[in-house]
């Protein structure tokens, strides 16, 4: 049985860990040459970045298996949650790998990317609806035990679901800590959850990973020492994912991962209103972009997204009371 004690020291232990292959891992990216190619039509400032260390998300992924695998926790679920966390930071890993033989900002083709990622997908909620005790269905938010009963849409809806939160997460990463600080708190709201229902493994994992992402955000915060690259941030957005659809509550991802959601639909919207009338809603897109181009400072931005993540999974956790 899982208590909070056995949470605290994962969280501890993948914390540490992170500290330990910081200092190891970056001078080797620096050695290796591996630099941040900074998009063209990105904030001027952002300039100075180019050639920051990327790829930083192999810190956060060596430290979640180690913490892990030593956790006495491995069963069915957490073989799972690995399995879409490490899947997708493979697709990013190749697409930041492309990204620097290639020195430019863009690596794998979007077709590319999203083949991998609709398999990955697809798989996990095959396995979910399966495994799960509800089945085909999910929770509601706010509505005190009802459920969606999806049948047959069950599938292609877990993996839009899943696709759109890997690909949110990583539109999210584009400024110093901003998509770790708001992973870390998506995902400490998802393991007080899982505790709390009694998903041992899906707490340890959820643990262990925020763990991680705080003792990177040690390397990653404003001014950033290394970047965690689309391997981050796509292992970052399985995990997510994978955990949400666990807990059967890929319907709260919207609500707990809302600045994911918002960042997504700034693109959208940017994209759409341009393609159909030649005007851009936004300054630039996605939405952190928007803010700095107003004028907001890098850290403040940050600071906002992070403080607006926590009311959302405070609001999260009243939807499931």
């Amino acid at each position: 049985m899982v208590d909070y004690i056995d949470i605290i020291r994962v969280i501890l232990t993948s914390f540490i860990i992170t500290l330990i292959l910081g200092p190891i891992i970056i001078p080797m990216l620096r050695r290796l040459k591996i630099g941040q190619n900074v998009r063209d039509d990105g904030p001027e400032s952002h300039l100075v970045k180019s050639g920051t260390p990327t790829m930083g998300g192999i810190i956060m992924l060596v430290a979640l298996l180690i913490t892990t695998i030593t956790s006495g926790m491995l069963n069915r679920d957490m073989y799972v949650l690995l399995i879409s966390t490490f899947g997708f930071g493979i697709i990013g890993f190749i697409d930041d790998y492309l990204k620097t033989v290639n020195k430019r900002s863009l690596g794998l083709k979007a077709y590319q990317k999203l083949i991998g990622q609709v398999i990955l997908a697809v798989i996990l909620a095959i396995y979910q609806s399966n495994t799960s005790m509800l089945g085909t269905k999910v929770i509601v938010p706010f509505l005190s035990n009802r459920y969606l009963d999806l049948g047959i849409f069950y599938v292609p809806f877990i993996a839009f679901v899943v696709v759109g939160t890997v690909n949110s997460v990583n539109l999210t990463d584009g400024l110093d800590g901003l998509a770790s600080g708001v992973t870390l708190i998506v995902l400490s709201f998802f393991g007080l959850v899982a505790l709390n229902w009694g998903f041992g493994s899906t707490a340890i994992f959820s643990a262990a990973l925020t763990g991680a992402c705080l003792g990177f955000l040690i390397y990653n915060a404003y001014p950033a020492k290394v970047f965690m690259g689309d391997t981050g941030s796509m292992a970052l957005g399985g995990a997510v994912a994978a955990v949400a659809i666990l807990l059967n509550l890929p319907l709260i991802i919207p609500i707990a991962g809302g600045i994911y959601f918002i960042e997504a639909l700034s693109v959208i919207i940017q994209v759409t209103s341009y393609k159909l009338t030649g005007k851009r809603v936004f300054l630039m897109s996605p939405l952190h972009h928007h803010f700095e181009e107003k004028g907001w400072e890098e850290t403040r931005v940050v600071i906002v997204f992070w403080t607006i993540t926590v009311l959302l999974c405070l609001i999260g956790v009243v939807s499931l009371n």
